[in-house]
């Protein structure tokens, strides 16, 4: 079988070429490195990857590479990449949003419609939910916070019209809050472990009651690969990681693993910011036979670890 990820150096990316390969796949991984955060991490991301005999990289942005060169053979696509961030997304920074995620999710979809392919696999989000009734379930009417939760809900759009008009046989993940190894710089556990283990400030935006759905990296991948092998299309389903605690107690938790307290101050919520995430994730168990599997401090202990190593 062969793949074709997207995104393949970012951080659920690169940890999906990891267990695809394990699993036997020829991987084709597209990345264009955009300056997010610094080129040496993504590239260490995709050390294992580098050295198999069964994955090819090309270095490259959507929008300029020949894409139906790229999904020639290809069985699977697992569509990773996106420009991130919810608060960098707003006034002018938006057209790199439409760019990296609205226009490079249809150039995907628009070759393949011409192709064999057995599942095009899109990484959506839970921003597209907003705030709204919790748990969110996918019939949930999509209200987003912010241009980013925006620009999801028009690529999961796209997707469907395009299983709906030309049978491309798509699925969309709604991934809610992944942590693990090899989580970018700019995301919360990410900064807090870091700025614990140097002895800095911790800034927490409102007043830390805000609740989330962590989700942990390993299985956001297996939810990943599920949804791809499963007959499962032209459906959106939720990934999470089936509990919902406040940010306040996922803090207590990581100074647990780190071992130290935390020196923290609390500011004003910035725009975007969702109050509440928690997914139901019953659709997953039933069309998928998703169960997520790693809880919070065991996956909170790879990712301590992780950074520790990064930060020699």
């Amino acid at each position: 079988m062969r793949a074709l990820v997207t995104g393949c150096a970012g951080f659920i990316g690169s940890h999906l070429v990891d267990e695809l390969l394990r699993m036997g796949y020829e991987v084709i991984g597209i990345d264009c490195f955009t300056d997010y955060y610094p080129k040496w991490i993504k590239q260490k991301n995709l050390e294992n990857a580098m050295n198999h005999k069964n994955f090819k990289f090309l270095e490259a942005n959507i929008l300029n590479a020949d894409v139906d060169s790229l999904l020639k053979g290809v069985d699977y696509v697992f569509h990773e990449a996106a420009q991130p961030g919810v608060r960098k997304s707003w006034g002018q920074e938006f057209e790199i949003y439409v760019d990296n995620n609205i226009l490079a999710t249809q150039k995907l979809l628009e070759v393949s419609k011409n192709k064999k392919i057995k599942k095009f696999v899109f990484a959506s989000s839970s921003s597209v939910y907003g705030d709204t009734e919790l748990p969110m379930k996918e019939d949930s009417y999509p209200k987003p916070l912010s241009p980013y939760g925006a620009s999801k809900l028009a690529c999961e759009s796209l997707c469907y019209l395009y299983w709906r008009n030309y049978s491309v046989p798509v699925i969309s993940l709604r991934y809610f809050t992944v942590y693990g190894e090899r989580q970018r710089p700019d995301m919360a556990f990410h900064k807090f472990i870091r700025a614990m283990l140097n002895d800095d400030q911790i800034v927490i935006y409102g007043d830390g009651e805000q609740t989330r759905d962590f989700t942990y990296v390993g299985d956001v991948v297996n939810a990943t690969i599920l949804a791809a092998e499963s007959e499962v299309e032209g459906e959106i389903i939720n990934i999470g990681g089936g509990s919902r605690i406040t940010l306040k107690e996922a803090l207590e938790t990581i100074q647990e693993v780190v071992g130290k307290d935390a020196k923290i101050t609390y500011e004003e919520s910035q725009k975007g910011d969702m109050r509440h995430t928690y997914a139901d994730i019953s659709k997953a168990r039933k069309l998928l036979g998703y169960k997520p599997k790693t809880r919070l401090k065991e996956g909170l202990e790879r990712e301590v670890e992780w950074i520790k190593e990064l930060m020699k």
